[in-house]
């Protein structure tokens, strides 16, 4: 099963992984070569930090490619297919990065983890939590 963390999952998954639910946790270790995360994400995180809303205890792009690379997380481009098709979902989401994450888990046909019950009400999504 492909699995694509949202932008906090890869937070947590990172930083604190007991905050993930017991159901992601086994489901990541069970699926280590399936590991999938946006590009958006990236964006997300250091956004947020250039914001001062998230503590990385360093620079976005070492904090980002470090959690990659400890992780084995494939990184997944935002193609303009992803990005319009994002513009097609139905209006329950008004976050542009979940809205992505959606197109792109349902591009890549791969389960999204995440503890945002909206992204469950999206037919499109799988959500795993």
């Amino acid at each position: 099963m492909k699995l694509l963390l949202d932008t906090c999952a890869i937070l947590w998954l990172a930083a604190d992984a007991a905050r993930l639910s017991e159901a992601a946790r086994q489901a990541i270790s069970a699926n280590p070569s399936k590991l999938f995360v946006s590009a958006i994400s990236a964006f997300e995180i250091s956004l947020k930090h250039r914001k001062r809303r998230l503590d990385l205890g360093m620079e976005p792009d070492a904090w980002w490619f470090r959690a990659i690379a400890h992780h084995g997380l494939l990184v997944l481009p935002v193609t303009d297919e992803i990005a319009l098709a994002s513009t097609a979902l139905p209006p329950l989401h008004a976050d542009p990065c979940d809205r992505i994450i959606i197109a792109t888990s349902a591009k890549h046909d791969a389960a999204i983890i995440t503890s945002d019950t909206l992204i469950n009400q999206y037919s499109s999504a799988t959500v795993l939590w």
